[in-house]
Parts: C-alpha cells; sequence; structure tokens
C-alpha cells in the first residue's frame, strides 16, 4: 500500500516525466477512479493546461497545473507510471495524460479504491483540511502535540490522517519496532526518553524510506522480516507476534517491544 515515500517517488515521477510540459490529450480507460468530475470535463478542464510542479501531503499527490490541480490519491495498489505512446496500455492503466516531448504520465490502479479527483484551491483546502501534520516535516514539539492527552494506543494514532498524516501500517510497524516501543502502548503515556526514541525512529526511517521510494523490505528491517514462513525479529531472533491492532495487520517483537497488558499470538 503506497504511503508517504512511494506518494514522494511518485512526485517525482511526475516532476521528471510531465512538470512544464503541455497535456495534449487525456485519455480514461475507466471512469470508475474518478471523483466528482466527469471524464469529459477531465478532458476538456485539461487540454492545453501544463504541468506546474508537484506536491505531496501525507498520502496525496498533488498534480497542479496552470489551471486546475489534479489530486491523487493511490489507495492499496495505486502509482504512477511515466512511459511514451508506443508503449502499451498496461489492463491497469486507467487514466493517462499524453504530454508534449512524446511523453505519457500513467495512473495506474489494480484495485480502484480510490483515484482523481479535479479542484481548484478551494476545492483542494476542503479536500485537505481535516489532515494533521505532514510526518516528514514533523517537530519534536509537533509529534508532542499528536500524541498530549490521547488515551487511544500508539500504532491507530500514528496512522489516523487526520493526527499525522503520510505514515502507513508498513511504517508504522517499522517505527515502533525501531523504536522499541509496543504497538499497544497508551500513545499519551510515554515518558520523555519513550518520546525521544519515538522520534528519532520516525525521522530515520522516514529518511531512508524517502530515499529508497518505498518502505525496503530488508533483512535488518522489520518490513524484510514480518511475512517470512517462521518471521523472527531481525535484532534478537525472537519470534515475532502477530495481531489485528484496530484492524490492522500489526507485527512486532515481545522481547524488543514488550507491554505486560497487550497479548499476541506468534
Amino acid at each position: 500500500m503506497p504511503e508517504l515515500p512511494d506518494v514522494e517517488a511518485f512526485r517525482g515521477i511526475l516532476a521528471s516525466c510531465a512538470q512544464g510540459r503541455r497535456i495534449r490529450r487525456t485519455e480514461v480507460y475507466d471512469a470508475g477512479v474518478l471523483h466528482g468530475v466527469s471524464a469529459g470535463r477531465l478532458r476538456r478542464e485539461l487540454t492545453g493546461r501544463r504541468f506546474a510542479e508537484p506536491e505531496r501531503r501525507g498520502k496525496w499527490l498533488l498534480a497542479r497545473t496552470d489551471g486546475p490541480t489534479v489530486l491523487l490519491h493511490f489507495g492499496m495498489t495505486g502509482e504512477l507510471v511515466c512511459a511514451t505512446p508506443a508503449e502499451p496500455v498496461h489492463a491497469h492503466d486507467r487514466v493517462v495524460f499524453t504530454v508534449t516531448g512524446g511523453r505519457q504520465l500513467r495512473y495506474r490502479d489494480q484495485r480502484k479504491l480510490q483515484g482523481l479527483w479535479l479542484v481548484d484551491e478551494a476545492g483542494l483546502d476542503r479536500m485537505l483540511r481535516d489532515q494533521g501534520p505532514d510526518a516528514a516535516t514533523l517537530t519534536r514539539q509537533g509529534l508532542g502535540a499528536v500524541l498530549a492527552g490521547r488515551r487511544g494506543s500508539l500504532k491507530p494514532v500514528l496512522m489516523d490522517q487526520s493526527a499525522l498524516a503520510g505514515l502507513g501500517n508498513l511504517l508504522v510497524d517499522e517505527i515502533l519496532w525501531r523504536a522499541r516501543l509496543h504497538p499497544a502502548r497508551r500513545a499519551g503515556a510515554l515518558s520523555a526518553d519513550e518520546h525521544g526514541r519515538l522520534y528519532t525512529e520516525l525521522r530515520r526511517t522516514l529518511r531512508s524510506a524517502v530515499r529508497a521510494g518505498r518502505v525496503p523490505p530488508r533483512g535488518s528491517w522489520l518490513t524484510g522480516r514480518r511475512d517470512d514462513p517462521v518471521a523472527s525479529c531481525p535484532r534478537c531472533g525472537t519470534a515475532l507476534c502477530r495481531k489485528r491492532l484496530a484492524g490492522r495487520g500489526t507485527v512486532w517483537c515481545p522481547d524488543c517491544q514488550p507491554d505486560g497488558t497487550a497479548g499476541g499470538e506468534t
């Protein structure tokens, strides 16, 4: 599932493929990914427009033009691909923008859980006004404000896009494992030392993942071991625990991330 590092990589793809280029043609192969706009209106509004510098906010990608903004969310399986018109259309290419210079920007998504919106500045503000601060620019004080007074567990709080924008399931599990914090710990009850570890590992993990363009499944990362047939902690070798927490599959090390009140099953 695309998280902040993936969407940051898509921002780079959009910039290198289409920034400064004029939109010659917009082809909609599946209108099911369009929200609040018809295929015809999307074509009319965008033909002849020029892509400007893209932005990322949390898990959203803002494909700005010299007119309206195309707002993209990638759901579970979405991605952006830079191609040429000569390349065959993929079965999961839903919307294709042909731009000057012989390039195509393709929104590709198998499961179609999110998609594209066409918005002006007021519409953009309405769509994103409930988002919390972006995880990539969060300060130590900002993290304190996110957690302060929270009675809920750490993992669902960190995944709540209205509290903190950009983190998803893999990132949160990875950050908590690195910080040696159990995912079911009460978010508002961390000690100063625990808060410091959480902030440090959040920053470190994001930096590495953004450089990789994804949450990398390295053998030294929890992400690289969590789906092993016999999954063990990359740090201490203990069998990993697995449980659904707030509806999400959650993995942690019972030795590195102890919590006497939260059970799990290996």
